[in-house]
């Protein structure tokens, strides 16, 4: 375990990871992972502790997004709860899993996701769907949060916020405060989880989210002043360098082992 002073140079990634998460409701734990390895944490750790530091990234967002009224509590309380379900159901497994696939597992689900991100077009017809069934959608897709983040220690919204917008075709500023909550539920429960078996480093998590939610706080707070395209560039660019990341760590392992 580094020491917490050796994580003060990373803290202002720390920021940017928590503007991410504001403006693209993800939870950051795309860099907090990197950071975390970077620090000489392992990479069960690492994921870990990713987790537990979306917590406070995450919570600072939402806090900011429902003042703002950016939160309808229906949707909102089904996706979390199948994502904190998903969440508790997976969180053993990635400790299960040798650190060489779940850094393939990522890698693969980051390229796929970059290689399918789109805005919808405006002439794409709009998904007409019976709110019952609507919800029944939502609750999937917070379930899927909750494996990323147990499973894989991301909080998923690189993946929900996509499949809100294609699938549900919900408009980008909708889907970002549900994939946002979604996160927060997800995370909180697999960083219980995490911490009861003694995975997460909770004071390096905490240090890390504790500095994320300032940025994320201020990013939600400006949410509705970025347009759609552009935060659809900024959902393809994460990706794609959290793929091309991903893999190299992935290759490193392979050939060192």
């Amino acid at each position: 375990m580094p020491a917490l002073v050796q994580l003060l140079p990373f803290l202002p990634l720390g920021l940017l990871a928590g503007v991410l998460s504001g403006l693209l409701g993800i939870g950051g734990g795309v860099i907090f992972s990197p950071l975390l390895l970077l620090a000489g944490l392992a990479p069960h750790q690492a994921l870990a502790t990713s987790t537990l530091a979306i917590v406070p990234t995450t919570l600072a967002s939402t806090i900011t997004l429902r003042r703002a009224g950016s939160l309808r509590s229906r949707p909102c309380l089904v996706m979390a709860a199948a994502a904190a379900a998903a969440g508790l159901a997976f969180s053993r497994l990635g400790s299960l899993l040798p650190a060489a696939p779940l850094l393939a597992l990522q890698a693969l689900m980051y390229v796929v996701i970059s290689c399918t991100l789109r805005p919808r077009s405006p002439l794409s017809p709009e998904v007409g769907m019976p709110s019952e069934q609507r919800l029944v959608a939502l609750a999937g897709v917070g379930a899927l949060a909750g494996l990323t983040s147990g499973l894989l220690g991301v909080g998923g919204g690189l993946v929900m916020v996509p499949l809100l917008v294609r699938g549900l075709a919900l408009p980008i500023h909708q889907a970002i405060p549900l994939s946002t909550v979604a996160v927060l539920s997800s995370a909180l429960v697999a960083s219980l989880a995490f911490l009861l078996d003694g995975r997460a480093e909770p004071w390096i998590g905490l240090l890390l989210g504790g500095t994320a939610a300032f940025g994320s706080q201020w990013a939600a707070q400006r949410l509705q002043r970025v347009s759609g395209q552009r935060l659809f560039q900024l959902l393809r660019a994460v990706t794609v360098a959290v793929a091309c990341d991903s893999g190299r760590r992935f290759l490193q392992l392979l050939l060192a082992g």
